[in-house]
């Protein structure tokens, strides 16, 4: 408990100094791109090939030096690339560094270069937003979850995750409106409503809640 809260103060500091730091924006090589489409996915067997193993994606050895270095390499190709992303996130909360060894940015920065890049990736936002909220910038976590959820409302996994938030804040209204979401749309664990009953919190969802939820769905 006592590094995790040295790690937050740290990462306070690092926000602080943020404005001093340098984040560019991604610049788009070749290969590289956007992790979601499927043209500039063409490269991104080359990419992984050398610098994204399953050794490095579990963070057990790098390919051609560290980890944050092989991480790094994979995300300045493909700067929302999901899973090394949350590699390098796992990365900076393992070792407690908000720029692990061998990364040319801070973590928040990989994440903020690859929102910029593709907004529309939903997924990248929740990642985001998990690393966020493991390092309690629940705030932040919010933000990027909420704005998630609005551009995917047919994402049950997002609208979960909203409503543990929301729970943890105890505003127990919002979090049975996200449970009743995720709950429509088929997510199968039961671990909010769980929290919502020990809360005495829990509703049945009504059917209108229900409805909204797949009429989302089938706007998208």
């Amino acid at each position: 408990m006592k590094n995790l809260l040295i790690f937050c103060a740290l990462l306070a500091a690092t926000a602080t100094a943020g404005a001093q730091s340098s984040c560019p924006p991604y610049v788009k090589h070749d290969p590289g791109g956007d992790y979601t489409s499927s043209d500039d996915r063409a490269g991104l067997a080359v990419v992984e090939q050398y610098h994204f193993s399953r050794n490095v994606e579990t963070l057990k050895q790098g390919m051609t030096g560290s980890l944050g270095g092989d991480i790094s390499y994979t995300l300045e190709h493909f700067p929302n690339h999901h899973r090394a992303l949350a590699a390098m996130a796992k990365l900076s909360l393992r070792d407690k560094r908000v720029q692990p060894v061998g990364a040319r940015y801070t973590v928040s920065c990989y994440f903020e270069r690859a929102i910029a890049y593709a907004p529309h990736d939903t997924t990248a936002r929740m990642v985001f937003g998990n690393y966020l909220l493991a390092t309690r910038q629940d705030a932040a976590a919010l933000e990027q979850l909420q704005e998630a959820a609005r551009r995917s409302p047919e994402h049950a996994t997002l609208q979960y995750n909203l409503g543990l938030l929301y729970v943890k804040r105890k505003e127990y209204a919002q979090a049975r409106e996200y449970a009743a979401r995720a709950y429509a749309l088929g997510f199968p664990l039961q671990g909010l409503k769980n929290q919502l009953q020990k809360a005495g919190q829990w509703q049945q969802p009504a059917a209108d809640i229900k409805d909204a939820a797949k009429d989302d769905t089938k706007a998208e």
